[in-house]
């Protein structure tokens, strides 16, 4: 059996009434669901919600306290803090095994397959009133069901791993340690005491530990050295005075005491380096708490929720620790129930494994939820990096198609005062025109549920080429007869409709590529200067250039615009030389273009930012990055 369903009134961060939509329905997948988001999200609540209704493995001590209790966002007034919540964990594919532990609480409903299966439902009712708190535990099909038994709730149990955890303190021997429980549940130890291995080990040592503190042999005959004899003589007559007459008091030295219970508790666990840190004590309580999860004989839940499971660990620990559990929870019946912070994990784990909270909301990106198809999936599987994973935690994502868009974008967007630090907004290169795929895992199948609130701007080039172009390159068309009918304005319209959506649009050049529509704009000779730099570094590999360097640059350039003046060259000639005859022509890296031009413009908003400002926002070749950049920083507001 797994969670399949959690559903959320009046609890922390989501709001509802009680009688009405829950303010979180949340379906999980059966094996590995990773919660991603910025923080305060939503992702300990959600977490916390299972916790609560269904208790731990380790029988924390866990309360509904006054801050449970859901207070509208931005109020202070304490009286308008929800007098009751709610929470429902609905439980489903049930094996025979388990489902006879909990007959008396099914119900039964058709699955997608037309097939009944058992569910079972389970829901925390809490109300409060003044400073009293008091909730309810019940399950069954109804709305209302009845008290689970304590042995059904036992096997309902979770295990749960903090975050922040200290590893080391978890193995450490106490008093109803965290291992001690682990090994007392395992099936090497459960229900055996008298005749196990250990428990006759330490018997042995308690006899021996007392005969040598009786000074005597195990054939009765006196040690050679009675100092243990003496030492708890004097302990003894010391309690035999401290007790008096009609309370005598005595002692003895045992390692522990003979039930199993006690010499579990007596046990450490640690790695065979001392000097191991952190990160290896980590992996080590993971291991230790996988132990209760992979119990064959075990017929209740087998469910882990791990808050940061990359706490303590590198990168590639983190990475080689997903790529194990997503393999472990597809050959088990193991459920795992995560958080994280990592864009490394967010990288390598399924896309149809996540869940993105974002703003008191939920989102499943499973294939059923988001309109990605199956291609998609398999495509974003080979190339959604950790830099790509980004967006997940981003406030607002910009798409690019290369690496001019990604090097250019934050120069501009600080310029025009929408920083992209301070906006929360992730620019992604997919390196291709793959638009469409990536837009679609923002976009929900069911709109009516909720959507993202996630801005995404995707930039793209119009590719329509100039006149010039022609004449110069007569090109073999590879668009069908139908595309190439088409009007231009037609074709970037079947464009837009293709990604726009939702919180998706896309916007695009108004002529050629982005360097070519700079070069026809009001920073045109900026541009010019840019690429100039650009092809001397090209040809010197060097970083930088020397300010001698960068003045004769400046020169060349001033001298080819009195040419152009002298003989009337059009702006559009000017910009074609700019992009084809250099740029193109010469392989002049855009990259490195980029960069120079981004150089150029951090100069010029130094000594007139206004001014800068003023050009980038009037400039008609550059609305389409200039909204782009207002739809992602402010949701096109």
């Amino acid at each position: 059996m797994y969670l399949s369903e959690l559903s959320v009134w009046n609890f922390r961060k989501f709001s509802s009434t009680i009688e009405g939509d829950p303010g979180l329905i949340l379906n999980f997948t059966p094996g590995l669901n990773l919660l991603v988001g910025e923080n305060n999200s939503g992702k300990t609540a959600i977490i916390d919600a299972i916790k609560y209704t269904i208790h731990t493995q380790s029988y924390e001590n866990i309360r509904i306290e006054n801050e449970d209790f859901h207070l509208p966002a931005g109020e202070t007034d304490e009286t308008n803090r929800a007098s009751e919540l709610r929470i429902e964990c609905v439980f489903k594919g049930f094996s025979n095994d388990e489902a006879k532990n909990f007959l008396e609480w099914l119900g039964m409903e058709k699955n997608d397959q037309g097939n009944y299966e058992y569910y079972l439902k389970v829901s925390l009712t809490a109300k409060r009133n003044k400073s009293t708190i008091y909730y309810d535990i019940k399950a069954g099909p109804d709305h209302e069901g009845k008290q689970l038994s304590g042995e059904a709730r036992n096997l309902l149990r979770s295990t749960y791993l903090k975050p922040l955890r200290d590893a080391e303190k978890e193995m450490s021997p106490k008093r109803n340690s965290r291992l001690a429980q682990i090994l007392n549940s395992h099936d090497a130890f459960k229900g055996k005491e008298e005749g196990h291995y250990i428990f006759e080990a330490i018997k042995e040592a308690n006899e021996k530990i007392q005969r040598y503190f009786k000074g005597i042999n195990q054939d009765g005959s006196p040690l050679p050295n009675q100092e243990g004899k003496k030492l708890l003589k004097e302990i003894n007559d010391y309690l035999d005075e401290f007790g008096g007459i009609n309370n005598k008091l005595q002692s003895n030295f045992t390692l522990a005491k003979l039930n199993l219970k006690n010499i579990l508790e007596r046990l450490n666990l640690e790695m065979t380096d001392n000097k191991s840190g952190l990160g290896s004590q980590n992996l080590l309580f993971i291991a230790t708490e996988l132990l209760l999860l992979k119990r064959n004989s075990y017929q209740g839940l087998k469910l882990a929720l791990v808050e940061e499971i990359e706490a303590h660990l590198h990168v590639q620990a983190q990475i080689r620790l997903i790529d194990y559990l997503q393999e472990e929870v597809k050959n088990s019946d193991v459920q795992l129930i995560m958080t994280t912070h990592s864009t490394d994990l967010a990288s390598k784990v399924r896309l149809e494994n996540l869940i993105i909270c974002k703003e008191d909301k939920a989102f499943p990106m499973g294939q059923n939820y988001t309109t990605l198809n199956k291609g998609d999936y398999l495509f974003l599987e080979r190339f959604l990096d950790s830099m790509k994973a980004n967006l997940f935690f981003a406030q607002g994502v910009i798409l690019v198609e290369g690496d001019s868009e990604n090097l250019l974008l934050p120069t501009i967007a600080d310029i025009i005062g929408k920083p992209f630090s301070k906006h929360g907004v992730t620019v992604v290169n997919v390196g291709n025109t793959a638009f469409l795929r990536y837009s679609r895992i923002f976009k929900r199948k069911n709109p009516d549920r909720g959507v993202l609130n996630i801005p995404v701007a995707a930039i793209t080039d119009n590719d329509i080429k100039p006149d010039f172009y022609k004449t110069r390159e007569p090109e073999v068309s590879t668009k069908s007869d139908l595309e190439i009918e088409k009007p231009i304005e037609q074709r970037r319209a079947d464009k837009i409709s293709n990604i726009d959506g939702q919180n998706v649009r896309l916007f695009i050049s108004p002529d050629w590529t982005l360097e070519y529509d700079l070069a026809l704009g009001k920073l045109q000779k900026e541009l010019l200067t840019a690429v100039l730099r650009a092809e001397k570094i090209g040809n010197s590999d060097v970083i930088g250039l020397t300010l001698e360097k960068k003045q004769k640059i400046t020169k060349d350039v001033d001298e080819l615009y009195e040419e152009w003046e002298k003989n009337s060259t059009s702006n559009e000639e000017r910009a074609f030389y700019i992009y084809y005859d250099l740029v193109l022509k010469k392989k002049i890296s855009k990259a490195i273009t980029a960069q120079c031009f981004a150089e150029i413009l951090e100069d010029l908003k130094g000594k007139n930012p206004e001014s800068i400002k003023s050009k980038l926002q009037s400039d008609p070749q550059l609305q389409y990055i200039v909204q782009a950049i207002h739809h992602a920083t402010t949701g096109g507001e």
